[in-house]
């Protein structure tokens, strides 16, 4: 049978609420609060053992790593100089030294007494090894001698000398033994006091264990010794040990036994037995320690920080107690203390009170992670693993590679070690849940990925910060980049930068234009303006190659479309400069490959003999026939016949044969201007290619044509080889006088008459022989060829005259140009020689000063004096030809009539207007002062410049005319009176309206300020016609405003976070539905249920009735949300909760009560002896680890 039972809200509140509080049962505290049962374990079960402080899971680790700590006191120290202390100082240097020697680590740090604390680690013998170069370097030396029986020396020495280099080794000290056939029993000690003190006692010790002595009664000696000595052989015999008796007549009873160390015991056995058997004695044995050795038992972890910082802690020990040696093990949970035993006492206290409070102070714990991810939990130049250190206090020692280990241990403050420890291994649970993934990306786009100073790259990785990028080292030539992090964002990476990369193979097709080189600087434009603007509006990458190479092509990187565009605007732009014509030939595809030639030898060949027109052959597998030929229209059509001769001549006969000749004779073979080239062309009919000076075959000379043409070019040619190759030596007479002109300039000449002779040298006398005969040798025809040169040369300066030109020396750097560029032009075309007067520095008559940034006058007499004189040497009509060309560099100045009032902004902002307009005309640009009030601008410069910049003057002058009645234009202005209460709107939200306001009509409004007498005054500036359409404009707006009604309506104020939506969102889109204004209470007002609702009537009525309906909508929801969180909400501590809610004010509820409670209980008299009995002499608890429970 089955029940059901309903719940109404009623009796759900009185279940709530409970039963009345006069039938309420109170539970007890152990009713309420059962105590657990014991866990009595499984039998054989041991987790209710105490376990141990770290458990044995841990292992610990062997090594062969040990730490010595030091003290050289102040006055045994070697540089005492402490303001030399630390890494420049000489001790620092020192022990570099030898670290790099021995392999330990050695620290330095400076005691309070100025004494010396060195801290060396390492392994046992490089520390020893260290230990002792450190003493015999930093330390001062002493010496000592100690007396040791002569047949004890073998035992100090010990086997191959191992037991005098380990008392070395471990003293610091260097020992010297007297040789066998030294009588001497001394043997010196050479080192620091406490090492000299340390080997001396080692060395007695060695020496001690060799004797053994025994105190046996004066009477029983003779049992000892026995009849005729035979007892005293016997034991020599038996154990090897000799046994020495005090003289008969001394009164000594000490008997000694010199031997092997194990074979005293046995003598000594032996000697006992003597003396027992011959009537019974009694032995003494006599035995003094000096030395006492102990062990302090410590956690290996904890010796680093007994050790502290540089030593600091075991550096305070050693300084009080210097005679104690200390000396820790790593993996060896024990510190040996060696010295004196009252030091050795007091240093075992101090260590350990410092290993109590470690251990009430320290923690550690071992954290299982996989190897793998070590070098993630370090970061990038270990930037994760140290800000864990530094933020919970702790060290954490991560195993090194070759280890093969995962176990990381942290150890410090107990709090800091178990966050350290949450924090790396949810580091791990991270990584673990981590993908790799590579992309393949060629290399040469890792550098546009990653942009410059790694801005593009940071974007990505931003974007997808839980995602770490690695592009591998540039020297590597890999591919690969390395994506590395949670497996969702490592695929929405990697489809990001595949998009990225798909981008950038689109905007890396590349295209190559040869532009002539006078042209390159149109192109870029002045100050870089012509190609700034190509590369912006193509979108394209414009490389041009740099000033002083011999190139011609202009690189366009891009998208396709983009670097065509691009292609089109530059080779525009050239036509434009130049007579340039395009033209194109049609050759057929499979002749192209033989036109071009090997390497282009061909085509080059073309190129050059037709005025360096350039020609362009369609991609190879394009199929094309079209060859392009671009240049000076004449040329143009002479390339185009040489390609279609050539190309005919490729299709009727292809002959091709090469010829080796000198590349010193190739320029007289070619000749000037290419005369000899021709000649043999014209005659034989073939064609000769010469390589360019960047093939690696200098030699090879290429002919091509008809085999019967060629063969003829080749014989001709060999010829003349041959007789280039037969060399002669001869002279000719040059008058002394005309030497120094082939000389000068470092035999400028020379030169030039061997490169364009075929290597011809020419020998003149040595300076004070007074020999007219110089001497040519080279080939026959080159030297004859160089003698009617040398003798043309002489015919011109024998003709040669000087004609001087008066030029103000203020003009002269500017006739000059940059680097004399102008002077060595007019020095080339007309074949003289200029030369400039010395600077007048001191005679400043008439001289005008420097004109710069166009701040001084040009006008000045002119004086004509020496240095104003320049000299033009050369033939008499070639001189007149140069001093027409040079007095057209002289600047001129021309007066530019300009108001004064448009001065100021031709000078512009800081002389930047008129600087401006020097450089792009290259002149100097004059403007009177102010207080002169003059109108005459003065421009000086070439004539030609000149008048470029009075055009350009006037035309900014027309410019600056035209603004000026601009400005008047705009400057009328309208005044509006609007009520100060519609301001607000007329600006609107963030100045809205306004903004538009002025954008339509291109004008400014001004709104008064708070402080103004007019304050409902707008004032409108601008054109005359705009000012008044805006004028029209806000009085529209303001009619309309007028128009407006505000109506406050009452919403429940918990409607109104619904009403208003998620930002503003849903109420906006009421106020533009039905173009009205909202606003909603502020917090804390008097009637948080009014809503002003502002707008034309009838829209203000639909808003409203539209909030109305959305309040009835939403407060059904609120009702239902709150009737169910009264459900379902605990009953309060102040009343009865639930439905009905109870009565809040009725007073406090007693909240939940248990009887018998131990809080209930009275308090303790602490006075009371039964409350607080006295501990009597009961059993020591047992002691537990210091650390509790082992941590998992």
């Amino acid at each position: 049978m089955s029940s059901v039972a309903v719940l109404t809200p009623e009796s759900f509140a009185e279940h709530r609420s409970g039963v009345p509080e006069d039938e309420a049962y109170i539970p007890t505290y152990l009713e309420a609060f059962p105590p657990l049962p014991e866990n009595k374990g499984a039998p054989g079960d041991k987790s209710g053992e105490p376990a141990g402080a770290w458990g044995s899971k841990i292992r610990p680790i062997k090594a062969s790593v040990i730490t010595q700590v030091f003290n050289v006191p102040l006055e045994e120290r070697r540089y005492k100089d402490n303001s030399q202390f630390g890494d420049g100082g000489e001790e620092a240097k020192v022990c570099l030294d030898i670290m790099q020697r021995t392999g330990a680590h050695i620290e330095l740090s400076l005691a309070k007494d100025q004494g010396l604390s060195i801290m060396v680690t390492g392994k046992l013998d490089s520390v020893m090894k260290a230990r002792k170069e450190i003493v015999s370097r930093l330390q001062t030396q002493a010496s000592a001698t100690v007396a040791v029986p002569k047949e004890h020396h073998r035992f100090v020495i010990g086997k191959n000398g191992e037991k005098l280099q380990e008392l070395e080794l471990k003293t610091a000290t260097k020992i010297a033994i007297p040789r066998p056939d030294d009588p001497s029993l001394n043997i010196r000690i050479t080192g620091t006091k406490e090492g000299i003190e340390k080997a001396r006692h080692e060395i007695l010790l060695i020496s001690a264990e060799q004797v053994r002595g025994v105190e046996v009664k004066k009477s029983q000696h003779k049992y000892i010794v026995g009849p005729k000595g035979n007892s005293l052989h016997e034991i020599m015999e038996t154990t090897g040990v000799s046994v020495e008796m005090p003289p008969l007549d001394s009164c000594s009873e000490t008997i000694i036994l010199r031997g092997e160390p194990d074979k005293l015991g046995p003598a000594l056995t032996q000697v006992y037995a003597k003396v027992i058997g011959g009537g019974g004695g009694t032995i003494y044995s006599v035995c003094a320690k000096s030395v006492m050795v102990v062990e302090v038992t410590a956690p290996a972890w904890l010796h680093r920080f007994i050790i502290g910082k540089k030593g600091q802690n075991i550096g305070r020990i050693t300084q009080q107690l210097p005679k104690v040696h200390i000396e820790f093990t790593d993996g060896e949970e024990r510190i040996s203390l060696e010295g004196p035993t009252e030091e050795v006492e007091q240093a075992q206290v101090q260590i350990q009170d410092i290993i109590r409070d470690l251990l009430v102070r320290m923690d550690y714990t071992d954290v299982n992670i996989d190897q793998r991810f070590h070098r993630h939990l370090i970061g990038k130049n270990g930037a994760n693993i140290n800000r864990i250190k530094e933020q919970y206090k702790v060290s954490v020692w991560i195993p090194q590679e070759p280890d093969r280990s995962g176990l990381v241990r942290i150890e410090g403050d107990p709090k800091g070690v178990q966050l350290a420890r949450r924090e790396l291994m949810e580091m791990a649970q991270r990584m673990e849940n981590e993908r790799t993934k590579d992309l393949i990306v060629e290399q040469k786009f890792h550098r546009a990925i990653i942009g410059q100073k790694g801005e593009k790259i940071k974007e990505v990785r931003d974007k997808f910060p839980e995602v770490m990028i690695n592009f591998p080292d540039p020297a590597q030539k890999s591919d690969i980049v390395q994506l590395r992090g949670p497996k969702n964002e490592v695929e929405k990476c990697a489809k990001f930068l595949a998009k990225l990369i798909a981008d950038l193979m689109e905007n890396s097709f590349s295209l190559s234009i040869p532009i002539f080189k006078q042209f390159h600087k149109n192109i870029i434009g002045k100050g870089g303006a012509n190609i700034k603007k190509i590369r912006e509006e193509t979108t394209t990458k414009i490389d041009l190659p740099t000033e002083n190479s011999n190139s011609e092509m202009i690189v366009i990187t891009g998208r396709k479309n983009h670097c065509e565009a691009a292609r089109d605007r530059i080779l525009a732009i050239q036509r434009e400069l130049a007579n340039i014509k395009e033209s194109d030939v049609t050759i057929p595809a499979k002749l192209h490959n033989s036109l071009i030639g090997s390497k282009g030898c061909l085509v080059r060949a073309v190129m050059e003999d037709c005025g360096g027109v350039h020609i362009h052959f369609p991609s190879e597998g394009s199929g094309s026939d079209r060859v392009t030929v671009r240049g000076p229209a004449g040329e143009v059509e002479r390339a185009k016949r040489q390609l279609l001769q050539l190309a005919e001549e490729k299709q009727v006969n292809n002959f091709t044969a090469e010829l080796q000749a000198k590349p010193e004779y190739h320029k007289f073979l070619i000749g000037k201007g290419g005369v000899n080239v021709r000649g043999v062309r014209d005659r034989t009919g073939a064609r000769i290619i010469f390589p360019s000076p960047d093939e690696p075959e200098q030699e090879l000379i290429t002919i091509i044509g008809r085999e019967e043409a060629v063969r003829l070019a080749q014989k001709e040619l060999e010829t003349l080889v041959k007789n280039l190759d037969d060399v002669v030596e001869d002279s000719m007479v040059v008058e002394t006088r005309h030497h120094r002109y082939f000389v000068c300039r470092r035999g400028q000449v020379l030169r030039e008459l061997a490169e364009e002779y075929g290597g011809v040298a020419v020998s003149f006398p040595r300076t004070g022989t007074h020999s007219d005969r110089i001497t040519l040798k080279g080939a026959k025809d080159c030297v004859e060829a160089a003698k009617r040169r040398i003798q043309e040369i002489i015919e011109d300066l024998e003709a040669q005259v000087s004609v001087e030109v008066a030029v103000p020396q203020r003009y002269h750097r500017a006739v000059m140009g940059p680097k004399g560029v102008r002077i060595q032009q007019i020095t080339r075309d007309y074949e003289v020689q200029v030369k400039f007067p010395e600077r007048d520095d001191n005679n400043t008559a008439g001289q005008e000063p420097p004109q710069e940034n166009g701040d001084a006058s040009p006008e000045a007499e002119f004086v004509l004096r020496k240095c104003d004189v320049i000299t033009i040497s050369g033939r008499t009509e070639k001189c007149e030809l140069a001093k027409i060309a040079l007095l057209a560099l002289v600047p001129v100045t021309e007066d530019v009539e300009v108001s004064f009032e448009l001065h100021r902004y031709i000078i512009g902002q800081k002389g930047s207007g008129i600087r401006k307009m020097m450089e792009e005309y290259e002149v100097n640009i004059w403007v009177p002062q102010p207080e002169q009030q003059s109108d005459v601008i003065k421009v000086t410069g070439q004539v030609a410049n000149v008048e470029r910049a009075k055009s350009g003057l006037l035309e900014r002058v027309k410019e600056l005319q035209a603004e000026q009645e601009d400005r008047a234009l705009r400057s009328f202005k309208v005044s509006i009176s609007v009520d100060p209460k519609f301001h607000p709107k007329i600006i609107g939200r963030k100045g809205a309206v306004i903004s538009q306001i002025r954008k339509d009509h291109d004008v400014n409004v001004q709104f008064p300020d708070k402080g103004d007498e007019l304050q409902d005054v707008i004032v409108i500036s601008g054109y005359e016609r705009n000012t008044e359409e805006a004028r029209s404009a806000i009085e529209q707006l303001v009619s309309t405003l007028q128009e407006m009604v505000s109506h406050d309506v009452h919403l429940d104020p918990r409607t109104h976070a619904r009403i208003i939506g998620a930002r503003g969102k849903a109420v906006r889109k009421t106020m533009e539905e039905f173009k009205v204004d909202i606003r909603f209470p502020q917090p804390g007002s008097e009637d948080p249920g009014r809503v002003t609702v502002t707008g034309l009537p009838e829209s203000v009525d639909n808003a409203v009735d539209h909030l109305l309906n959305l309040e009835e909508e939403y407060m059904l929801s609120v009702t239902e949300t709150e009737t169910m969180a009264a459900y379902m909400k605990p009953p309060s501590r102040y009343g009865g909760g639930g439905v009905g809610g109870g009565d809040i004010s009725g007073g406090a509820a007693k909240g939940f009560v248990v009887r018998d409670a131990p809080w209930n209980d009275k308090a303790p008299d602490m006075s009371n002896a039964e409350d607080f009995p006295t501990f009597g002499a009961g059993l020591a608890p047992k002691q537990t680890s210091a650390w509790g429970p082992k941590k998992f």
